[in-house]
C-alpha cells in the first residue's frame, strides 16, 4: 500500500491514496491552519472506525443477517503530553437490520475488534479500545 502526502501551504496538506482519493487535512488555527480539512489525527480515528464497520456490516452480511445500516460513535481521549497518541477509544455502534439478534453483533463487533480491523488491533498498542451496540430494528 503506499500514499503520497503534499503540502498545500499553512498546515494543510493533501493526502492521495494509491487507489486515487484525494483528502484535505489542515492543522488548528493555533498551528496555522485554516480548518480546511480534517486533523490527520482526527483521520486516523475516522478510519479505524470505517474499518470496524466494515468488518461488522461485511460479517453480517456473510451470515445472512438482514443488515440495513450501521454507525460507528467513536470518542477518544489522547495523551497530555508528546507523543499525544490515543489512550482510550470507544466505539457506540448502532446497528440497523431486520431480525438482528444481539449474539449475533456482538459476535461480528468482537470479530471486528479481535481478529480482522488492523487499525483497531495498531491502535490497541496505545489505547484501551472498548466497544458496545445498540439494534435498531427496521420496520
Amino acid at each position: 500500500m503506499k500514499a503520497t502526502v503534499s503540502w498545500a501551504g499553512g498546515a494543510s496538506f493533501v493526502g492521495r491514496s494509491e487507489s486515487g482519493h484525494n483528502i484535505v487535512m489542515d492543522g488548528a488555527a493555533d498551528s496555522g491552519g485554516r480548518n480546511l480539512g480534517a486533523r490527520p489525527m482526527e483521520m486516523v480515528l475516522i478510519g479505524m472506525g470505517g474499518c470496524t464497520a466494515f468488518d461488522v456490516v461485511h460479517i453480517l452480511r456473510k451470515g445472512r443477517h438482514d443488515v440495513t445500516d450501521c454507525i460507528a460513535h467513536i470518542d477518544a481521549e489522547r495523551a497530555d503530553t508528546d507523543p499525544k497518541v490515543f489512550t482510550r477509544i470507544h466505539v457506540h455502534f448502532v446497528v440497523s437490520g431486520k431480525d438482528l439478534r444481539p449474539e449475533v453483533v456482538e459476535r461480528a463487533v468482537k470479530l471486528s475488534a479481535e481478529k480482522y480491523c488492523s487499525a483497531s488491533i495498531m491502535l490497541g498498542k496505545t489505547a484501551v479500545i472498548t466497544h458496545d451496540f445498540e439494534i435498531v430494528g427496521d420496520a
